[in-house]
């Protein structure tokens, strides 16, 4: 009897947790009120670059993205009704779990709950509504290479991974950008493979003639089509754009009927 009562409790958290997750995903997108996104600084590689650089950070070198979504609200006529605001965190002096490298059913259903547990009790949110979380771990441009960055719509938590160098400041908030987008149900636009976008949905000007090389960037597609063989990060917001696919996948846009 004990057994069953323990069970019975366990099946009733669970129940609970993913309820309260499922309302967070479809409030945090209904877009009626202003989107909190919390931002916790976290040095990636212990190096003393990063920490000076945390040490410096304040919010304004974040509100490029409040910027970005407030314009691509009023390009898909959400003006008024949709933004988000960016708040800076106090440090945190421990990094989230890192996800697997065999991208496995299993193994990624399992990093995900150790990574939400691990939010819950890092970085508790204050407050009425749904909240962003983005952990953002910063290192040494000079010691470490590029680090790949991810975020769960369950939970709305971002780990996202981004270099210590004011130059590399604007490049940043595209990445932290991308990440954010990924917790309110965006997908990406691009191949695994070669990280080259795919046609149409991540293509920053699909109907333009001649297509390419393409201007900008597809904010999920991640990269200017140059050639069919050939794109280029984007260096700052002036490169971007959010395509349609991805106005409808958060919201901004309704989403086409299905025959």
């Amino acid at each position: 009897m004990f057994k069953f009562i323990r069970i019975f409790i366990l099946l009733s958290i669970c129940a609970a947790v993913s309820f309260s997750s499922y309302r967070a995903r479809v409030e945090s997108v209904e877009w009626k009120y202003t989107l909190l996104v919390n931002i916790y600084p976290i040095n990636g590689d212990a190096s003393p670059a990063a920490e000076d650089y945390i040490r410096q950070l304040t919010v304004e070198e974040f509100k490029p993205i409040e910027d970005f979504m407030r314009k691509a609200a009023d390009q898909y006529g959400k003006a008024g009704s949709a933004g988000i605001e960016i708040r800076l965190q106090p440090r945190l002096y421990e990094g989230p779990p890192a996800p697997p490298e065999e991208l496995s059913g299993l193994k990624v259903m399992w990093w995900s709950l150790k990574f939400r547990w691990w939010a819950y009790r890092h970085a508790k949110v204050v407050g009425p509504g749904p909240q962003v979380r983005l952990f953002v771990q910063y290192f040494d441009p000079h010691m470490s290479r590029s680090h790949s960055s991810t975020a769960l719509q369950q939970g709305l938590i971002g780990r996202v991974n981004v270099f210590a160098s004011k130059e590399m400041s604007a490049k940043n908030n595209v990445i932290i950008t991308h990440e954010f987008l990924h917790t309110l149900g965006a997908s990406d636009k691009y191949d695994r493979s070669n990280d080259m976008p795919h046609f149409p949905d991540g293509y920053g000007e699909p109907y333009r003639a001649p297509l390419l090389p393409q201007r900008y960037a597809e904010i999920m597609g991640g990269r200017i089509v140059l050639s069919s063989s050939d794109a280029v990060i984007p260096s700052d917001f002036r490169q971007v754009l959010m395509g349609t696919k991805t106005a409808q996948e958060i919201n901004f846009l309704p989403k086409p009927q299905s025959d």
